[in-house]
């Protein structure tokens, strides 16, 4: 909502502040503040000219006028002047030489067309007024030569642009905005809308309302003999535009200054093209309708219509009909002012991608007061500026709506704000918001079985509680037509905080719970994130969103249980509209985003949750009634339909993971760099990690190793399948792990103990065994380890060799055995029978041998 400063102080009296100023008190108020503009400020030396003659010069592609101009002075000037919507003896606005037009855009005396230009002829959009004009601005007959333009028009003004969120639908006025700064700055509030009706004889245009959930107060007033070449007055055209509205002709530009005004969305019909009585309805099946933004619209059966004997002939609240709009030649005008649904609103400007000023006000909610004084307020406009002779009748159908009324304890607001605050300081701050108060509860406040009731009142048993946590008196509270939002008693608490300053209360920190600390999994989370960056990995976040093309990239099977994934009802983006199943396509989609930023060597991870539907889980959760606690069977029905949520860690690893430079060649990041990672996870969770070759999706089918603990899958790793390189544009040879952390969580068993530690002397032996080049690695060291007996304290690989002196299809695996005892230094007949005890394992499960035997 933008809002002119001129216009807000014509109904606040508000001091000599600065736009600045006003804008600070208006966001303490809780008013989001989007921005403050100053406009016309720097216009200067601006005046009233009357063009007395002009001459067409010739011999050029557009018409020029050579003007002889009175601007006041004694002699008249020279002006060239491009535009032809004007007469001898028009008043126009004229920039003489030194003048200033906004932007910083200043006039000098200069040549052209052959004749010397001694100032300006200024268009409203040269002037600020408008954002294009088609031609010169023509000022009326009675406007004094000489005047100052900027002040004549009120060109200098201050503009405070206001971010309107949905609860705080009266500041979309110039009324509820004007009221607000009034409050904040303790001064009087004239109410545009309080004005006198007159007395109506009979009815307007017959009108009726077929669905009161619809629509619950419909109001038509009607002006004949309106004058259709009237023009629009330039105070209004300014206001207009400051407040960003294009000004259209006089019929229409009131209806929406009326809106600004007062709040009240209008609708002007041409009465002419009406057939029938007007009926406020629902859509029927098949029904259409052309809007006034020549788009022909297949309507929805919960759309809500104003309608007449030839159809729909507007969508209630959002856009009108072409087919009775207002044209140049309209005389007589039938003026729409109605209380629509928020919600009936909302759900149809939505389902029709239209978003108008008038939807935009409706959905966030309506004074149900003003159609009676808006519709007035238009058609005396329209007699004033248009000539047209207003009509004695109005017709008003309305349905009954109940009034609410909230009792609250005098001492609630100060109980949720941890402020004392007086019942005098209660009583004058609602009803400053425009509530009104009586003192002691009213027969029928209170009523309802849980908490508020059809009519918004709180129950028996709730005021009790709120009474035996505050305290003090009763009051009954009826909050203003114009806050529909008002419900509850914390709502009317929030209003008196608002006004009595967020900036005054307290801060305070509730005391901390005596806990335990950190449970074990999330010790395990944090370890494993602290072990990964001190291996050289850096840490990011990926949206937990992904697509069908990332399953397909991923090489996955059509039976992949990954492709099975939870769709989001309303996704940001139609590519993405799954949760995550794995963690690799964001983690790959932020490699990718480096490599091409020139970023080539890069080691990241990520941990997080997937989400996995069950196969058995309904299609929906259910929705569950919010006056009451869920009963435990509700809550359990809630957590079938949710999808299994594991945690899980993953790595990508492209280009060096060992970088080159002055001291030597670096080394490229492959496989083996993928499952050590998947190591050093699995050491943070004081776990054995079994390798074994795999073949599983999108990893390559050679080079991917699935990842055990125990007989419990936990993971993969290795390097990503070449055609999932091509589908990202990854760099050759990318490597990736994922893992679940879920799984490792739940072998851990209580905290670590700490290892004894012998002080006594490691004897090492060296073996190398000769097995089938197919063997893998992980079979031979467990089978060592498994043979080397309680002595073993470590067992590594150091070398492998494939060549003539093993045979053809061998390699031999060479290792280093540790041994020591916490008792005693051992023997060299110890070392050897242990070593021969995990050769002869080696030899019984893989058919090794030692090398050389």
């Amino acid at each position: 909502m933008k809002v002119p400063l001129s216009w807000l102080r014509e109904h606040a009296d508000l001091p000599a502040a600065t736009a600045h100023e006003i804008a600070d008190r208006l966001t303490a108020a809780g008013l989001k503040l989007e921005s403050i503009t100053s406009v016309g400020h720097e216009i200067k030396n601006v005046v009233v000219g009357r063009v007395l003659e002009f001459t067409t010069l010739e011999g050029f592609k557009k018409p020029i006028r050579l003007c002889r101009v009175e601007v006041g002075e004694a002699a008249p000037r020279g002006i060239v002047c491009g535009a032809v919507n004007f007469e001898a003896g028009d008043l126009v606005s004229v920039a003489l030489p030194g003048a200033v037009l906004p932007g910083g855009f200043e006039i000098a005396s200069r040549k052209t067309y052959g004749h010397v230009s001694d100032g300006m002829i200024c268009s409203e959009a040269e002037l600020g007024m408008a954002d294009s004009s088609p031609g010169i601005l023509v000022l009326p007959g009675d406007t004094p030569v000489g005047a100052d333009v900027a002040i004549l028009l009120g060109l200098r003004d201050d503009v405070i642009e206001l971010e309107v969120t949905p609860d705080r639908g009266y500041a979309l006025s110039i009324r509820g905005v004007a009221r607000e700064a009034a409050t904040a700055f303790g001064v009087e509030f004239r109410d545009p809308a309080a004005i006198g009706l007159p007395e109506a004889s009979g009815t307007a245009f017959p009108a009726s309302i077929a669905d009161p959930t619809a629509c619950d107060r419909f109001v038509l007033r009607e002006a004949t003999g309106f004058d259709p070449s009237a023009q629009t007055p330039l105070w209004m055209r300014v206001r207009l535009s400051r407040a960003g509205m294009r000004p259209v002709s006089l019929a229409v530009d009131i209806t929406n200054y009326v809106m600004l005004e007062l709040g009240q969305p209008l609708h002007a019909f041409d009465r002419t093209r009406l057939t029938g009585g007007i009926v406020v309805r629902r859509a029927e099946p098949g029904e259409r309708l052309t809007t006034l933004d020549h788009v022909d619209r297949e309507l929805h059966p919960e759309d809500i219509l104003v309608t007449d004997g030839s159809g729909a002939i507007a969508l209630a609240g959002t856009m009108g009909g072409k087919e009775t709009e207002i044209g140049d030649g309209s005389t007589d005008i039938v003026i729409e002012a109605a209380h629509f649904s928020a919600s009936g609103t909302a759900r149809t400007s939505r389902r029709h991608n239209l978003v108008s000023e008038a939807s935009k006000r409706f959905e966030r909610g309506v004074d149900r007061e003003l159609p009676l004084v808006a519709s007035w307020r238009a058609v005396s406009l329209l007699a004033e500026l248009g000539g047209a002779v207003p009509g004695t009748g109005v017709t008003h159908a309305e349905a009954y709506v109940a009034p609410l009324a909230i009792a609250i304890p005098a001492g609630h607001p100060g109980a949720v704000a941890g402020v004392p605050y007086s019942k005098e300081t209660v009583v004058r701050r609602l009803t400053q918001v425009g509530c009104e108060v009586v003192d002691g509860l009213v027969e029928g406040a209170g009523e309802g079985p849980h908490g508020v009731d059809a009519t918004g009142t709180v129950s028996t048993g709730d005021l009790a509680e709120l009474l035996k946590v505050t305290g003090g008196d009763m009051l009954t509270v009826t909050p203003p037509t114009w806050r529909p939002d008002l419900t509850d008693p914390n709502d009317l608490a929030e209003e008196v905080m608002r006004l009595e300053g967020y900036e005054n209360l307290p801060s305070v920190l509730p005391p901390a719970p005596a806990g335990a600390g950190l449970t074990e999994a999330q010790r395990l989370r944090r370890r494993v994130g602290r072990a990964l960056a001190v291996s050289g990995f850096a840490e990011v976040l990926a949206y937990p969103f992904s697509g069908e093309r990332d399953l397909d990239n991923l090489l996955l099977p059509a039976d992949d249980a990954r492709r099975r994934a939870v769709r989001l009802a309303n996704p940001l983006s139609e590519d993405e509209p799954f949760l995550r199943t794995t963690l690799l396509p964001g983690l790959i989609k932020t490699a990718v985003r480096n490599v091409g930023r020139g970023f080539p060597d890069l080691a990241l991870f990520e941990t997080g949750l997937v989400y996995r539907p069950r196969p058995d889980a309904p299609a929906a959760a259910p929705v569950l009634p919010v006056d009451r606690r869920p009963t435990e069977e509700e809550l359990a029905s809630i957590a079938a339909a949710l999808p299994d949520q594991p945690l899980r860690v993953a790595v990508v690893l492209t280009g060096e993971f060992e970088r080159s430079g002055w001291w030597g060649n670096g080394r490229q990041a492959d496989w083996a760099d993928a499952v050590e990672a998947a190591r050093v996870v699995a050491r943070e969770a004081r776990v054995e990690l079994s390798v074994q070759a795999d073949q599983h999706e999108p990893w390559h089918p050679g080079r991917c190793a699935a990842l055990y603990v125990g007989d419990t899958l936990v993971g993969h790793a290795g390097e990503l399948h070449p055609r999932v390189v091509e589908a990202y544009g990854l760099p050759p040879r990318t490597c990736a792990m994922e893992l679940e952390l879920t799984r490792l969580e739940r072998l851990l068993h209580g905290p670590v103990r700490a290892p004894k530690v012998s002080a006594y002397p490691v004897a090492t032996q060296d073996v190398a065994l000769v097995v089938a080049d197919y063997t893998s690695v992980a079979d031979v060291t467990a089978a060592l380890r498994d043979g080397a007996g309680e002595l073993l304290e470590s067992v590594r690989l150091f070398d492998v060799y494939m060549g003539a002196q093993v045979g053809e299809g061998n390699k031999s695996l060479a290792y280093t055995l540790r041994f020591r005892a916490p008792d005693r230094t051992l023997t060299v007949e110890e070392t050897t029978a242990a070593r021969d005890a995990a050769v002869a394992v080696a030899a019984e499960r893989l058919g090794a041998h030692l090398r050389g035997t």
